[in-house]
């Protein structure tokens, strides 16, 4: 085994298996790396890590998305050791992946269904991030362009501007990969089945990654994608493709909910209600509008919120984390 004698190397986790780590080399001089090994044929991006054992003693965990210092490398092998993590920029808990610059949410129009409360819950989990939320509608070709439009008036009235989009067709690829190659990372998300790696599939050919099927009964995906991988989309963009789940949690300060429906920010950005503890359902005195759409699923989260909070202070139920 031959180990070159370089100096540290810069790099992102792109992939966990199991007790390794897969990290892609940040190298923007392939020719300064051959001055600094002496070696002269093709140098692999992508490394097989372990971690250092003091990472281990100093409980430092590392995620997909983590940016990292190898060293030892080998590069015949395509092995290599993590010696050390950066400080990270943002944090996702599900999925978790670090760094991440914009979430894009996934929502099909048909097969599955399209469900008010499910999409809601999505998009609250990917607003409550602070970044940068999207919204993409798939399996476009299944429905008409009448029913397409009235989606996407029911969207821009949630405060979002989605982009259809098409496997079948190609319709909408270009505008999904404008969009996810002007961020630095981004997560897509969404419910099991919607087609978020066939998506992936179109933009990168390459990667050939499995795609699953929907349960014609159930109308809910099979679980394709286990684990949180990277894929680079151009030169600086990388996209996040997440296992499909169907039912996020609600985040869990009640009052931070108001702020995580666009359509109420809007409304409490230009027209604070007087009431600072008000969280705008009934109220005497409470001057926001409530007849948005989502309004009432609003208060019927804010229920559930309350309802959980009461189970946690009561010792009968379970706390979330």
């Amino acid at each position: 085994m031959v180990v070159a004698e370089t100096p540290r190397l810069a790099g992102m986790v792109v992939a966990l298996q199991a007790n390794f780590l897969e990290v892609e080399l940040e190298i923007s001089n392939p020719a300064s790396l051959v001055a600094l090994t002496g070696l002269t044929d093709a140098r692999p991006s992508r490394l097989l890590c372990t971690r250092r054992t003091r990472l281990n003693h100093r409980g430092a965990a590392i995620h997909v998305g983590d940016r990292v210092w190898v060293e030892a490398i080998d590069w015949q092998q395509c092995r290599a050791v993590v010696s050390d993590v950066e400080p990270r920029q943002s944090w996702l808990n599900r999925p978790p992946v670090a760094n991440v610059t914009a979430v894009v949410v996934a929502l099909a129009v048909k097969q599955p269904c399209f469900d008010a409360d499910q999409a809601s819950r999505f998009l609250l989990s990917a607003e409550q991030t602070g970044l940068a939320v999207h919204l993409i509608l798939t399996k476009r070709d299944l429905i008409t362009s009448d029913q397409l439009e009235e989606q996407l008036v029911r969207l821009r009235g949630w405060g979002y501007r989605p982009i259809a989009v098409s496997v079948q067709t190609g319709e909408g690829l270009d505008s999904l990969q404008d969009q996810l190659s002007s961020n630095r990372l981004a997560v897509l998300c969404g419910p099991s089945g919607v087609g978020k790696t066939s998506l992936l599939n179109k933009l990168l050919p390459e990667a050939s990654l499995r795609v699953g099927a929907v349960s014609g009964r159930l109308q809910r995906g099979r679980h394709t994608t286990r684990h949180v991988a990277l894929y680079r989309l151009c030169a600086g963009s990388l996209v996040a493709d997440t296992p499909g789940f169907n039912r996020p949690e609600l985040p869990g300060d009640l009052r931070k909910l108001p702020l995580l429906f666009p359509e109420l920010r809007c409304q409490l950005e230009s027209n604070p209600c007087r009431f600072r503890d008000c969280f705008h359902r009934d109220e005497p005195g409470c001057g926001v509008d409530k007849s948005w759409e989502r309004y009432p699923i609003y208060k019927r989260f804010l229920q559930e919120m309350e309802s959980l909070s009461r189970s946690f202070r009561g010792g009968s139920g379970l706390g979330r984390q």
